[in-house]
């Protein structure tokens, strides 16, 4: 019986998981769509899984769009601000209607002689 503990043999054998960058997953997803490179080869040359090679095309042509929306500019005001924007200055105009309604009101009270 040894006196130094031993892993078990699960523990022995963890599986590392790589990880690729957006640039590297462009970079073979490129090869197949523009150098016809298959799918195969692309898998078998950088050791990955065919359904995770689908699963990266599936994300870019799902966010592709994103490649050619345009970057707000600074300071530009988009359509939900304004939006909200012209509901504060509808709900301030409200309430000054309000506040010069409720003068009225009190004052028209007074004039009566109720309090």
């Amino acid at each position: 019986m040894s006196t130094t503990l031993e892993k078990p043999i699960m523990e022995q054998t963890e599986i590392t998981r790589r990880h690729f960058t957006p640039e590297q997953k462009i970079a073979i997803l490129r090869q197949h769509l523009l150098e016809a490179v298959p799918i195969s080869t692309l898998c078998d040359q950088h050791q990955i899984n065919p359904t995770l090679f689908y699963r990266w095309q599936k994300e870019l042509f799902e966010n592709g769009a994103a490649a050619f929306a345009k970057p707000p500019r600074p300071g530009a005001v988009t359509k939900e601000q304004q939006t909200i924007q012209q509901f504060h200055d509808k709900l301030a105009r409200r309430d000054e209607a309000l506040a010069e309604l409720m003068q009225e009101h009190v004052a028209l009270k007074k004039s009566l002689g109720e309090t």
